[in-house]
């Protein structure tokens, strides 16, 4: 027997290996929302289920790092809002995991809580504040820049051979014509390095 959903049940796709939103039937389809909002998709209604607390607190940790554009988090775990029932619940599944030695399900309850005090208690979240210091860059003087290539002609392998570190680059070019009456070969990596210096204005 096909489960049946109700609208906003979150619910697991096991052929795309995705958890989203049932947003109801489009002829024989069940059309799955993703979490955090998106493009549907269609899954069959007869393989979904209902998601498990872990795989939806993973794709609302995946949902929030994708909006964010970050999914670093910081080094000391978030504190709960005293009262805070939002916040009470995410603590309490992050103790669990915590208890059960999940790392993983104890990270994403971290950057959940942390998500949802940026929203719901911005005047309690720490701010840093970061301040631009501008620097000049300029070439090494007393250093000379080092021109060299390399060849990588050959069908299994790359040549090898090399020009060698020179201080003109004509007479790289040079080391390259003479290689490739040599060998015939005519393909080359070339590189320059400088050094460069810089200076706090």
């Amino acid at each position: 027997m096909v489960e049946q959903f109700e609208t906003g049940t979150f619910v697991c796709d096991p052929r795309s290996d995705r958890v989203g939103e049932y947003r109801g039937k489009a002829g024989p389809y069940a059309m799955l929302r993703p979490v955090g909002g998106g493009r549907e998709w269609q899954a069959d209604p007869a393989r979904i289920r209902t998601a498990t607390p872990e795989e939806r607190l993973s794709a609302n940790v995946r949902a929030a790092n994708h909006r964010s554009g970050n999914g670093v988090s910081e080094a000391r775990p978030p504190v709960p809002v005293p009262g805070c029932g939002s916040c009470a619940e995410l603590a309490a599944l992050r103790e669990e995991a915590r208890a059960r030695s999940d790392g993983s399900l104890e990270t994403d309850a971290d950057v959940l809580l942390r998500r949802h005090q940026a929203q719901a208690h911005p005047e309690g979240v720490r701010r840093r504040v970061f301040r631009y210091v501008p620097y000049s860059m300029f070439q090494e003087p007393s250093a000379e820049p080092e021109y060299e290539a390399w060849c990588v002609s050959g069908e299994e392998a790359d040549c090898g051979a090399r020009s060698g570190p020179r201080l003109d680059p004509a007479e790289v070019e040079e080391w390259q014509r003479r290689h490739t009456q040599e060998t015939h070969h005519a393909r080359y990596r070339r590189s320059f390095v400088d050094y460069a210096v810089l200076e706090r204005q």
